[in-house]
């Protein structure tokens, strides 16, 4: 049965709370966008090894996937960085590198994105980020270059590409293409993915074996090496991880969860650099270029790190905590966008709406090209009963970043604030079409019924 009398402001609470509770990074979706009479059930070579691989799609369909989803995707980590330097220089680190890969033909590219966890991923047609949080436990450029590398390895050897083919052949087998979620580890976001702005809630990835990661961590090594680094650039790189996931947990869980470490993938890189890749040791590392390039970013390195403090206390249900740490980080960044959306979240989820609306505002000013502040921001305004400037957040919203259900229910909400039932009714029948469970598909339902359009 559906739940019945229910207020605007009350369905906001009831359907936001939890995702904002759940934060996005914790769960990866496998999107499949194929319809099924399209698809070629067959194996293709490998472009790595050259051994017959099976796969459901081919390189277009990668590439298409890539950029309807990607974008979404560096959205929920808050956009790519505004740092102009900083982008460029990643850009052009990983640019440096695509010429001596398996698939130089790829249209590759590469963000540093303003999320604080510690993480790179990548997409199958080629798109890579990695988020600022790595960057701050990197010391060379050799280093960035072996993740780049490790990234492009995944691209090149279709591990993506590989994993959603099975995903989707399974799928098939129980009636259809489906949406299918992989959340990490701990995670209790489960299908709540979305509703502050992030369609995917996660890269479009599967977690990858412990083969995949061996494999792309030897590619890696092999294109950064030939791309002029020095091969202890791996080394190192391996050396930050291992440590990390021994001893540093919540900032790395989403890391681990995808890619899994071990000690014996900084043995093997110890062993590859010492043996298979001793010519290009003498290669420089480029600590100072490194140096140079990150030195801002570096700069606001402690307000990162109370983020990070405060992200983790989140989950938790530790929101005083979590706003203590976020008011720490605004005050040595006050302009930090990634910070005042993040207090906002905070505030969100303490019902202290008026303060979470002044947050989500600064940061629409702060960084108004970036669309998730826009979805923050219309959340707030309907908390705050501003229907029509609710409406006008979403659908900056829609403009900048289209292919999000969730805006639809939420212009329909704004709309049935309004009072614009049958504009509203449109949006939640629209909504409707393309999501069918959850609280917000039985709120558009019930509304629809209630207003005769549903007998």
């Amino acid at each position: 049965m559906y739940e019945t009398n229910f207020s605007v402001y009350e369905v906001v609470m009831r359907v936001s709370r939890r995702a904002i509770n759940g934060l996005s990074r914790r769960e990866f979706l496998i999107m499949t966008s194929m319809a099924a009479t399209g698809l070629a059930v067959g194996c293709a070579a490998n472009p790595v090894t050259g051994r017959s691989q099976f796969m459901i799609m081919d390189e277009k369909q990668e590439i298409a996937i890539d950029r309807q989803q990607s974008p979404h995707q560096f959205s929920s980590d808050y956009g790519t960085v505004q740092d102009r330097l900083l982008q460029g220089y990643i850009e052009a680190s990983g640019k440096r590198l695509t010429a001596n890969t398996h698939r130089t033909h790829m249209p590759y590219n590469f963000h540093c994105v303003n999320a604080n966890y510690v993480n790179a991923y990548a997409f199958p047609g080629g798109s890579i980020a990695c988020t600022r949080g790595i960057l701050l436990e990197l010391d060379n450029e050799a280093e960035l270059a072996a993740l780049l590398g490790h990234e492009l390895g995944h691209v090149n050897a279709r591990h993506t590409a590989a994993s959603m083919s099975k995903a989707q052949l399974a799928n098939l087998a129980v009636g259809g293409l489906a949406v299918i979620t992989g959340a990490a580890a701990g995670s209790g976001a489960g299908n709540l993915a979305g509703q502050l702005g992030q369609l995917g809630s996660g890269a479009l990835l599967a977690s990858y074996s412990r083969d995949n990661e061996r494999q792309a961590d030897s590619l890696g090594m092999d294109y950064m090496t030939r791309s002029g680094y020095g091969p202890q650039g791996m080394v190192g790189l391996m050396e930050m991880l291992n440590s990390m996931n021994q001893h540093k947990a919540g900032v790395t869980d989403l890391l681990f969860a995808t890619h899994p470490m071990s000690s014996e993938r900084y043995r093997t890189s110890v062993r590859q650099a010492t043996n298979d890749y001793r010519q290009y040791d003498g290669q420089p590392l480029y600590r100072e270029r490194y140096m140079d390039n990150t030195a801002a970013l570096r700069s606001i390195g402690g307000a990162i790190r109370l983020m990070q403090d405060g992200e983790g206390a989140m989950p938790k249900e530790q929101y005083s905590q979590a706003e203590g740490l976020f008011e720490q980080a605004l005050g040595q960044a006050p302009d930090d966008y990634t910070g005042l959306l993040l207090m906002a979240k905070c505030q969100l989820v303490q019902k202290k709406d008026r303060q979470a609306e002044g947050y989500a505002d600064r940061a629409k000013q702060v960084y108004p090209q970036e669309a998730q502040a826009y979805h923050i921001s219309g959340i707030t305004k309907i908390r705050n009963q501003k229907f029509d400037a609710a409406y006008e957040d979403f659908s900056i919203y829609e403009r900048q970043l289209p292919g999000n259900p969730n805006t639809v229910f939420f212009k329909g909400l704004s709309l049935e604030g309004m009072e614009k039932v049958e504009p509203a009714a449109r949006a939640y029948n629209t909504y409707l079409q393309q999501v069918q469970q959850g609280k917000q598909a039985q709120y558009a339902y019930q509304r629809l019924k209630e207003w005769g359009y549903i007998q």
